[in-house]
């Protein structure tokens, strides 16, 4: 195989037991590491979290970055700042309900928490169908998924193999994890909550003869972290991204291979209501005819919903409502300013200047740092488009992203006035220290996403002189930090629109002030450049 290896710690329910598992993840790293990695199964939390503050006021150390599901009892879910994903204390982060993180050694990671839901709605605890597909549908576009963590098992996971001790996945195992694992094939699936170990035999993907063959995947279930029966509760591989595989290495199969335990007989299947509900719910195709000018727009459009002469299939929508996602019900399109093929521009609400705009991916993702490749190319399209925009206006920018109680990636667009350039950095450690916020400076030529992990919360902003201002958000960071630094009298002298729910106008007026933006912006719009034949 060629490619980085990775070196990963998987770790059974810890319930609370924060000491004793940190303690064996030292030790194990010091002899055996450096691991990247651990990634935790089953509760993290439990009855008694005494330990925990400790390690969350950062008086004791989380030796390895740690990654977590969420809870699968309700009387948990209070130990959890943010039930849509955030970091619980330095080195621990909590992934979120479901999704795939992608490493930047190219290794993804899917993972799906709670338990299955006894009907069609999923909640702070367990899981539905439509969580299921969403996660079928994102691995269809990343078909590269390394290893899955759920904290049930799935129901199927014991066919061709034998059972394990003390545990009938038949009965509490999950048939949508069983779905979930033949439909998208990881490499490795590993599970907690039952209590035991066992790692089942590797098993086929494929048809023999049928089919071309394919990489195998391997099941492991583990312990409680220090269980009294001395069940095995750690485990530790090596493991080399597939995109980075020898396709013969990748597909070779072991001895000891199995048939797959999972058919279509065994695993769930959506109901009829789960079925009229998704359907023509998976692409989104935004019709620009409000633009102005209309025999500018006789080039076909980039980003309508073609790619190549056919149909994108857009990831799907976020779980809850989202005002950003482009196919929300909820996002205003009015707003809207430009629509490429993976993100666009809008108007700001409450701008803190008339021009202030938003760039957004058009599918969701929170922060930059779990952006795919394309996605994050196109958004530095815009950022360079918009540049040259604002200094053909005599104007400089300011971008800034909060990752931290927001839902979705909003990159605010600030243009600034060219004297003012000099005194930005300076206003934003001043404003910082007066907020107990420490503002550092990251090398010019980096990425947010080198420095801050997917699910780390940030504050990031970029200076028209070329600074790259970083402050890993930890606890009581002012929402409207980037806000109150624009708007202070040395740069924009604008303190009464801080809160931009106290500059509301009216549709009408919104619509208006888009328009006049997007004719403006229409020479700089590389979306709307001819395709090439």
């Amino acid at each position: 195989m060629s490619g980085k290896v990775e070196k990963i710690l998987v770790c059974g329910d810890v319930e609370g037991k924060f000491n004793q598992l940190f303690k064996r993840i030292s030790s194990v790293n010091q002899k055996n590491g450096p691991f990247s990695m651990l990634l935790c199964v089953g509760d993290f939390f439990g009855s008694d979290n005494s330990q925990w503050q400790q390690y969350k006021n950062g008086h004791a150390r989380v030796p390895v970055p740690t990654y977590i599901l969420g809870p699968n009892l309700s009387e948990l879910t209070d130990n959890y700042l943010d039930l849509k994903g955030c970091e619980l204390c330095e080195n621990v982060i909590y992934l979120g309900p479901s999704g795939i993180y992608p490493c930047s050694s190219g290794l993804k990671i899917m993972y799906l928490s709670g338990i299955q839901s006894t009907n069609s709605k999923s909640n702070d605890t367990t899981f539905s169908f439509n969580d299921i597909s969403s996660l079928e549908t994102q691995a269809t576009s990343k078909p590269t998924v390394d290893i899955l963590i759920t904290s049930q098992w799935p129901s199927a996971v014991c066919n061709y193999a034998k059972n394990p001790e003390d545990c009938d996945p038949e009965t509490t195992g999950s048939s949508m994890i069983s779905r979930l694992a033949f439909k998208v094939q990881p490499r490795y699936h590993f599970a907690g909550v039952e209590g035991v170990y066992y790692e089942r035999l590797p098993y086929r993907n494929h048809k023999v003869l049928n089919e071309p063959t394919r990489h195998t995947s391997r099941f492991i279930g583990l312990a409680k972290v220090g269980n009294l029966e001395k069940r095995k509760w750690l485990y530790a591989f090596n493991i080399t991204p597939m995109i980075h595989c020898e396709q013969e290495e990748l597909t070779k199969q072991p001895s000891d291979v199995t048939e797959c335990p999972y058919t279509d007989s065994n695993v769930a299947h959506p109901s009829r209501q789960t079925a009229e509900q998704s359907s023509g719910g998976g692409q989104f195709f935004y019709d620009m005819n409000a633009k102005p000018d209309d025999d500018k727009r006789g080039k076909k459009r980039k980003g309508d919903g073609y790619d190549g002469g056919e149909r994108r299939h857009m990831p799907p929508k976020p779980t809850g409502p989202c005002w950003f996602c482009l196919a929300s019900p909820e996002v205003e399109k009015h707003l809207v300013v430009s629509v490429g093929n993976h993100a666009y521009v809008a108007l700001a609400k409450g701008g803190l200047v008339p021009e202030h705009l938003l760039i957004l991916p058009i599918t969701h993702f929170q922060s930059t740092s779990d952006l795919e490749d394309d996605c994050r190319e196109e958004i530095e399209k815009y950022k360079t488009a918009l540049k040259r925009f604002f200094k053909k206006r005599g104007k400089l920018v300011v971008f800034f992203e909060r990752n931290y109680r927001s839902q979705h990636l909003q990159v605010q667009v600030i243009p600034v006035p060219c004297e003012v350039a000099d005194h930005l950095m300076e206003m934003f450690v001043d404003v910082g220290q007066s907020n107990g916020i420490e503002v550092d400076e990251i090398p010019k030529l980096s990425d947010i996403s080198q420095v801050a992990p997917s699910g780390t919360p940030f504050f990031y902003a970029e200076l028209p002189t070329g600074e790259k201002l970083y402050h890993r958000v930890r606890k009581n960071f002012p929402l409207q930090f980037g806000r109150e630094v624009l708007a202070s009298p040395p740069i924009l002298n604008v303190p009464e629109r801080i809160d931009w729910r106290e500059c509301k106008t009216s549709q009408e007026e919104e619509t208006k002030l888009r328009n006049r933006i997007r004719e403006a912006f229409l020479p700089f719009d590389f979306t709307l450049e001819d395709d090439d034949d």
